[in-house]
C-alpha cells in the first residue's frame, strides 16, 4: 500500500474550514469485467477482511451443504455475516450447529467484546459470559466446520491454511476474483482464520460475479447456484447479515432485493447490485471501497456503528453518484450520510463531514 494509491475521498470542516481528510479508494466493475468506474487507484492491494465471508461459504454450499443440513435462508445469511452477538443471532449460530453437529467448543475464533448495549446489558442481567458464539465471525466458523464434517476431514485444525478447507475456500475465492492463486496474498484474520489480499478491482469482479454468475461466466453450475443462495440468503434476511446498528444491515433493508452489503475492518466494504438494479445494463456491478486510514472512531456517529462512519457516507456518494438509490431511500439513510452533522460534547453543530470525489467513468 501506497499513499499514491489513495486519493482524498471525505473531509471534515469545522466551521468552513477544512480540519481533516481521509483517503480512499473506489473500484466499479462488471460481471464481465469492465471498470465501470474508479477513484484513486482501482488496482490498489489490500486485504477484504470480513467482506470475504459470501466468498468464503461457497464451496460447502456448491457441494450440497445446503441440502445435506436442510439449512434455511436466514442460516446462510448468518454464515456470511459479521453479525452483533445479540440473542437471536446466537440462536440461529445454535440451530446450524444442532443441525450439521458443529459443537460451539470447536470454534477457533475466539471471543471479544460486543459492541450492542441492549445485549451486553441483558447478559450482565443473566450473569452470562462471552462464548465464541457471540463472536461476529461464528456463523461463518461454523460453515467451515460443517464443512469439514461433512466431508468427513478433520475438525482440530480447519482453520489452518493447509486444511484442505481452506484451501478450497482460497481457490473458489481466487476463481471469482479472476486470479490465480499464487497472486492472492494469504494472511490471518482477526478470527484466526485465514483472509485474502487482491486489488480492488479483482474484489470488485467477485462480488458482481457473485451477484451475476451467468454473466461472470462461473465455473459450474452447483458455484453458480451458490452464488445465487448467498445473494438470496443476504438479501431476504439483512439482520443476520450485521445488527439493527449496522450499516450492512440498514443499507440492504433500505433497497429490498436489489443489492448486498458486507463490510470488513480497516476501512473496507463491499457491495453487489443485483442485475434488475442496473436496469438497461446486462449484468450486475461490484463496488468496492476502501479507506486509507482504516476508518475507526466510529462512535463519534450516532448509531455507534463499530465498523466506522466514513465508509457508510462514501458508500451512500458512490451510490447516489451512479443513480441507484432513490431520493426517499438516500433520506431513509441519511443519518449515515453521505454528508452529515459534527456535534460536540453538548450536541451542538460544530461542522460538517462530506465527500470530496467524483467518480471516473471508463
Amino acid at each position: 500500500m501506497t499513499s499514491s494509491q489513495y486519493a482524498p475521498i471525505f473531509e471534515l470542516l469545522r466551521d468552513g474550514t477544512v480540519e481533516s481528510i481521509h483517503y480512499g479508494a473506489v473500484a466499479v466493475v462488471d460481471a464481465r469485467g469492465e471498470m465501470i468506474a474508479w477513484w484513486g487507484d482501482p488496482c490498489a492491494v489490500t486485504y477484504l477482511r470480513s467482506s470475504a465471508k459470501p466468498m468464503q461459504v461457497l464451496p460447502f454450499l456448491e457441494c450440497g451443504g445446503q441440502a445435506q443440513f436442510a439449512l434455511s435462508l436466514q442460516e446462510i445469511a448468518l454464515m456470511c455475516a459479521s453479525h452483533s452477538g445479540s440473542d437471536d443471532h446466537v440462536a440461529v449460530v445454535r440451530g446450524i450447529q444442532a443441525k450439521t453437529g458443529v459443537r460451539e467448543s470447536d470454534l477457533l475464533c475466539g471471543v471479544h467484546p460486543l459492541s450492542n448495549k441492549a445485549t451486553i446489558e441483558a447478559m450482565r442481567l443473566r450473569g452470562e459470559e462471552l462464548t465464541p458464539n457471540r463472536n461476529n465471525c461464528s456463523g461463518k466458523h461454523t460453515a467451515m466446520l460443517a464443512y469439514a464434517r461433512m466431508c468427513g476431514l478433520a475438525v482440530e485444525n480447519y482453520i489452518d491454511p493447509s486444511h484442505p478447507v481452506q484451501r478450497d475456500i482460497l481457490a473458489a475465492f481466487a476463481e471469482m476474483c479472476g486470479l490465480p492463486l499464487e497472486q492472492v496474498a494469504v494472511g490471518i484474520d482477526g478470527c484466526s482464520a485465514p483472509n485474502f489480499a487482491v486489488p480492488l478491482y479483482n474484489a470488485a469482479l467477485a462480488f458482481a460475479r457473485l451477484c451475476d454468475p451467468l454473466v461472470g461466466g462461473v465455473r459450474t453450475p452447483e458455484r453458480a447456484a451458490a452464488c445465487r443462495m448467498v445473494c438470496a440468503a443476504m438479501s431476504s434476511y439483512p439482520e443476520m447479515v450485521g445488527g439493527k446498528d449496522s450499516f450492512d444491515t440498514r443499507l440492504i433493508r433500505a433497497v429490498p432485493e436489489r443489492l448486498i452489503c458486507k463490510g470488513g475492518a480497516e476501512g473496507f466494504l463491499a457491495i453487489g447490485l443485483l442485475p434488475q438494479e442496473m436496469g438497461n445494463r446486462s449484468s450486475a456491478l461490484g463496488i468496492v471501497i476502501k479507506i486509507s486510514d482504516g476508518d475507526l472512531g466510529g462512535h463519534s456517529r450516532p448509531s455507534g456503528d463499530p465498523l466506522g462512519r466514513i465508509r457508510p457516507a462514501v458508500a451512500l456518494e458512490v451510490l447516489r453518484q451512479l443513480d441507484v438509490l432513490s431520493p426517499a431511500e438516500l433520506e431513509a439513510l441519511a443519518e449515515y450520510g453521505p454528508t452529515f452533522s459534527l456535534r460536540n460534547w453538548r450536541h451542538l453543530t460544530i461542522g460538517i463531514g462530506r465527500p470530496c470525489f467524483s467518480l471516473h467513468y471508463g
